[in-house]
């Protein structure tokens, strides 16, 4: 295996000379992965490598309340997490995934109402009596998600005139058709971001769920924010990739960020099946986010 690794150095050219132009995103000597945040290295500080400065979060006590909205005929219960202090802070919808809400999903915006946000995360499978883990996908939910947007809006200690939204797994293709289809991103949404989004219309058959993605992300304008593990599902790695690059190719801001050595559900994996990788993935991913959010909503 070593005599394999240094079958692709340069003739006269040490390994360790190698090894410093590919980088060390890889697992066997003869393997590279280069992710998209490693093609420009956009993340280089180098106030932390010149003078090892670190950015210091910003830490707010977080009060919760149980609130609802009218979506239509229908009440949408939801939660509504904010920094204590009383004073206005920028919006967030968080959308929830397949998994809905509960103890383990609750943790996400508190989390981001802890870095001075005002968060609304509604429970869409609770409002229209779907059970958790759902199979098929039931279209009302992308409007009362877009009117959960409308709502958070009203809130009198929300700032400004646009909020974003932060979502994972099917919750991603619901903030989707709400910015894209339902037109939230035309004057109320300023960006989306999503943890490992299913980006394919969840009713779809399944050769589309792997080769395809949903037409309505090519028409997504506002600056977008993606993470996921390099050990997703393939059929939901795929979709992401594809989506990114066409993005990409259209100049819209869009930035994808792939954490080695985890998979789906690292911000949110309990303790006991929880990994050092998942937590420091799951930090710098709600820093990352964060800075995000501020930068697009000031």
């Amino acid at each position: 295996m070593a005599l394999a690794g240094l079958a692709l150095c340069t003739a006269g050219e040490p390994v360790s000379a190698q090894s410093d132009n590919w980088g060390f995103m890889y697992d066997k000597s003869w393997v590279r992965y280069l992710y998209p945040q490693d093609e420009e290295k956009w993340w280089w500080d180098q106030a932390w490598w010149d003078d090892g400065k670190l950015d210091v979060p910003r830490n707010y006590e977080v009060t919760v309340e149980e609130i609802s909205y009218q979506s239509g005929d229908t009440e949408v219960p939801a939660y509504l997490f904010r920094p204590k202090t009383g004073e206005k802070y920028p919006g967030i919808l968080f959308q929830h995934g397949r998994r809905g809400l509960d103890d383990l999903t609750l943790r996400h915006p508190k989390r981001l109402a802890a870095r001075g946000f005002v968060v609304l995360a509604p429970d869409l499978w609770l409002a229209r009596f779907i059970d958790k883990f759902p199979l098929e996908h039931d279209a009302t939910v992308e409007q009362d998600a877009a009117n959960g947007i409308d709502f958070l809006l009203t809130l009198p200690f929300v700032q400004g005139s646009k909020i974003c939204t932060v979502s994972h797994t099917r919750g991603g293709y619901i903030t989707l058709k709400a910015l894209v289809s339902l037109g939230r991103q035309d004057d109320k949404v300023a960006c989306w971001v999503s943890y490992y989004p299913h980006l394919q219309d969840p009713n779809a058959p399944e050769p589309m769920q792997i080769y395809k993605y949903a037409p309505e992300a090519e028409e997504l304008k506002v600056p977008a924010l993606i993470f996921f593990g390099e050990h997703e599902q393939y059929q939901r790695h795929r979709p992401i990739m594809f989506v990114y690059e066409s993005l990409k190719q259209k100049g819209r801001d869009i930035r994808l960020i792939v954490y080695p050595g985890v998979g789906r559900g690292f911000e949110f994996r309990p303790r006991h099946v929880r990994t050092l990788a998942d937590d420091l993935a799951a930090k710098d991913a709600m820093m990352r986010t964060a800075a995000f959010l501020r930068r697009h909503l000031q």
